[in-house]
Parts: structure tokens; sequence; C-alpha cells
């Protein structure tokens, strides 16, 4: 028998909580019905989604009527970027320049970039710094009465640092564009209130959050002007067309609602984090370059280069570990993702790219066998 597996890829998927899945068992027997039906099979299932919407919206600090159940987090960024822009189409049609920071994920930045591909948009990228923080006076320069939506993440998935979302959305409604972000990793980590972030839109990814695979939602404010994704019948209240998938809307507000009582254990959480990263310092010295923001970043994720080797060949040598990498080696070159690029990360440190991210149920045990692994390695 092998080393137990030790978990330490939670930004890329959390497992689905036991709670989660005794929430979403009943409305995959006894009440299966359409939330739409007006029969004796339809008031069950349409009072799960209900709550459910209840659950996510008091995790957000927003109505109720504002969320929208989605098919997940690429959905919901797709829907963001290309609704907003063709209601600006329809509306006012000056307004066709999209505004994303230069680490957004791949469903923010392929979206845009196909608008423009197509001749509908001009899209301005957000430089960052060293630190992965995209710079706010920088925003300002690219903002002007052509911009339509501006997007920036909350929280980065491969370094876990916090953007400043709330200062670049109160630019962005200065010239009259609509703010949205993508809260995929930061959701249940560290608080989101979207009136606090001043956003219009915000993306949610159920599987980031201990829900499953496959379920997500939007959070639109009231007024915000975007145009229906799927068309079809009248479902959420006409801006999603399509049967709502009870079981995983269901399971998503139970995730929310057990998300609201895990953010009082974020301190523990960074404190782990604080142990690992000090553990490989110990061992590594100087050859440890850890990446991103030292405050403004998630409690749960260490991002880090080790000189002198590649992070495939650190995670090769300790399978145990799942973990992520954040460059591709192939035949002796270096592809560094486009976020650490955009950081200014040098091939020779960010070959040695890792991700690290904690969960919720992370133990110190792990985090020490973890660390003892990866020095093993980084030293054999």
């Amino acid at each position: 028998m092998g080393e137990p597996i030790i978990a330490l890829d939670m930004n890329a998927t959390t497992p689905v909580d036991p709670a989660v899945r005794d929430a979403m068992l009943p409305y995959l027997s006894e009440a299966w019905g359409n939330p739409s039906s007006a029969h004796a099979l339809g008031p069950a299932p349409k009072a799960g989604v209900k709550k459910a919407r209840e659950q996510l919206a008091a995790l957000l600090g927003a109505d109720p009527h504002e969320i929208v159940f989605t098919s997940g987090g690429t959905e919901g960024d797709n829907w963001a970027i290309i609704g907003v822009q063709d209601h600006c189409a329809l509306h006012t049609p000056a307004r066709r320049t999209i505004v994303v920071s230069a680490v957004e994920h791949p469903a923010v930045m392929a979206p845009a970039r196909h608008l423009e591909r197509l001749g509908r948009a001009e899209v301005r990228v957000i430089p960052v710094g060293e630190d992965g923080r995209a710079d706010v006076k920088a925003a300002g320069g690219l903002l002007d009465e052509t911009v339509s939506v501006v997007s920036v993440m909350h929280a980065n998935n491969e370094t876990g640092v916090l953007q400043p979302v709330k200062e670049i959305a109160k630019l962005a409604h200065d010239v009259g564009a609509v703010m949205h972000t993508d809260a995929a990793q930061s959701l249940g980590k560290v608080p989101v209130d979207v009136n606090d972030l001043g956003v219009d839109l915000l993306t949610v990814a159920g599987h980031k959050l201990y829900a499953p695979k496959g379920i997500g939602a939007l959070y639109v404010r009231a007024g915000t002007g975007i145009v229906s994704y799927l068309h079809g019948g009248g479902q959420e209240q006409g801006r999603r067309a399509g049967t709502e998938n009870v079981p995983y809307v269901v399971g998503l507000g139970q995730a929310a609602a057990l998300a609201q009582a895990a953010l009082s254990r974020r301190e523990a959480l960074a404190g782990l984090r604080d142990r690992l990263q000090q553990k490989l310092r110990e061992g590594l010295g100087d050859r440890l370059v850890v990446l991103g923001h030292p405050a403004h970043r998630l409690p749960n994720t260490l991002s880090c280069c080790v000189r002198g080797t590649t992070g495939a060949a650190l995670l090769g040598a300790c399978p145990a570990v799942c973990a992520s990498t954040g460059s591709a080696c192939h035949d002796g070159s270096v592809a560094l993702s486009a976020v650490l690029a955009a950081m200014g990360v040098t091939p020779d440190v960010g070959q040695g790219a890792l991700r690290i991210s904690l969960g919720r149920h992370t133990t110190r045990d792990e985090v020490d066998r973890a660390a003892a692994m990866l020095l093993a390695a980084a030293q054999g």
C-alpha cells in the first residue's frame, strides 16, 4: 500500500459535502417532479429551488430574485460578458469595449476575445503587478464611455491573490459600465458581499464550494442590462431557459449555508497554509519563491516556485501529494501559465511553480507530511 492521498488541489475542485449530498437525495427520489408543474408533483421541487435561492442570496448579501442558477462557472462568465455586450448592441451600440484583467480565467478571457474576433467588441486588458494584483490606476486609464462591461475576478485561481474589485467597480460605474466579478474561488473562503464589492454581476461555481460539478449561479443586480443567454421556456424568471436541475440546485443552496458557517474557520486555514510555507522555507531557503501578494490572498492558497527543478518533477516524485503546477515543459522549453507570465515571472523560476490549495478538512498532519515529501523530492 502506498502513502494515503493528500488532497491539496482544492482550487481545482472540492468533494461533495455529506450534508450537501443528503440534502440532494430526496430530489432524486420522492420529490422528482418538475418545479414548473401545477399539479401535486410540482410544489416540493419548487420549494427546494426557492429555499436554495434564498440560501445563496444570504451568502452573497443579495436579494433572492437576483440569483439565476446556471450549469456552472463557465456559463456564468460567458453569460456575463456576452449578455451585457448583446444588450449594449441593442440599446447603446457605442459601448463596444470590454475591459478584463490580465489574469482572468479563460471562461472570461475567451468569450471576450471571441466577441473581438467577430468584430462585435474591442478588448482592453488591465495589467497586474509582480504581486498579481490588478493595477487600479491603469484600469482607470482604460475606462471611458465606450466600455460595456468590466470583468475582474475576486480571487485568482492560480495564485489566490485577491483583486481590488471594489475600487475598480467604482471606476467602472463612473463611466456607466457594468461590473462583473468571478467569485468562484473566493466564495466560502473569504466574505463575499455584492453590495460591499459594488458589483452588478457575480459568478458562482458549485464544485468549488463543496457542491457537485455542473451547477452554479450568476448574481444579476436588479436593473442590470443583460440579454438572456439561453432562450426557450420561462424558467428562472425568464432569464435562463431550461428545466431547473433541482437536486443540484438544492445541493448548491445547502453548500452556501455551510459556507457561511465555514467562514469563521478561515484564520485556522490560513495558519495551516502558513505552516506549510514556513516548513518549505526552512528546508529550501532562497530556492523557494513565494508568488502573489503576501496579505491580499486566499487563506487556503500557497503559490510558489522551487528553483532548480520543475513543478512536474516535484509532484511526480511524490504522487501522494495532489497539487497543481503553474507551467508546462515541452521539449526542454517552459510554457508559463498566462497568469505567471502576466506577473513577470521568468521561465527559469516559473518552471518550478506549484499551486497548493488546502480544503476545509485539511489537517496539520497532512500539511506536515506533504511538506516532508516535497522537501525530499526537491533535495533528492
